[in-house]
């Protein structure tokens, strides 16, 4: 199997709700990170060696024919040259209520890493390698998170030829991404979800 859909949009721009319509229209399983939270013993060490620049794309997405969300969204020249005939789909949202909302989830998770259970240090600890790869270090202000959102945006354009990316916010339900995918509109509803308090009850394991 190979991916045919790729997210390059980071956490927290809607990759939750683009997963479930994925799925939707034929184009999953998809791969996000609560695949690895779900599988964290396999998906983990494969995640470390991609940051460590030994990527096994095979391994990784075995079983898989999407992939959105971190860590995904760290790799995208590198998911390019693998998958040169994807489709991409750039989620994203304001600066200013992305950086509100990344801040109260992502990155305050990851500022933390000595407050969560043993099991899910090696996780977090990788999950905090590939945001800083993507360019969100730990440290950053607002005025600096927002230039790093705008900055992965730039590369992602920069990197993926226009024919092959679809510039998306979830908010315009289902009529965008099924013409750039080339299926029909659904009639079921666009999934909207992931608010804040389902973040942390999936990463707490709820869901």
């Amino acid at each position: 199997m190979t991916l045919k859909v790729i997210g390059t949009g980071v956490g927290r721009t809607g990759t939750y709700s683009l997963k479930l319509a994925v799925n939707l229209l034929g184009f999953g399983p998809c791969h996000h990170m609560e695949e690895v939270l779900h599988n964290m013993a396999v998906q983990t060490p494969l995640w470390v060696d991609a940051v460590q620049g030994r990527p096994d794309w095979q391994q990784i997405y075995r079983g898989y024919a999407s992939a959105v969300d971190w860590p995904t969204a760290g790799f995208v020249r590198e998911l390019y040259g693998a998958y040169p005939n994807a489709k991409f789909v750039l989620t994203h949202r304001s600066p200013e209520s992305w950086v509100a909302s990344f801040s109260e989830t992502i990155y305050k998770l990851v500022s933390n890493q000595d407050q969560v259970p043993p099991e899910m240090r090696a996780w977090l600890a990788m999950a905090v390698a590939v945001i800083k790869k993507t360019g969100f270090p730990a440290g950053l202000d607002a005025d600096g998170l927002r230039r790093a959102f705008l900055a992965h945006t730039d590369e992602v354009k920069a990197t993926i030829p226009a024919k092959q990316l679809l510039i998306y916010e979830v908010k315009e339900g289902w009529e965008p991404l099924c013409n750039f995918l080339g299926v029909p509109v659904p009639a079921e509803q666009f999934p909207r979800t992931n608010d804040r308090a389902e973040f942390w009850d999936r990463v707490a394991g709820k869901i």
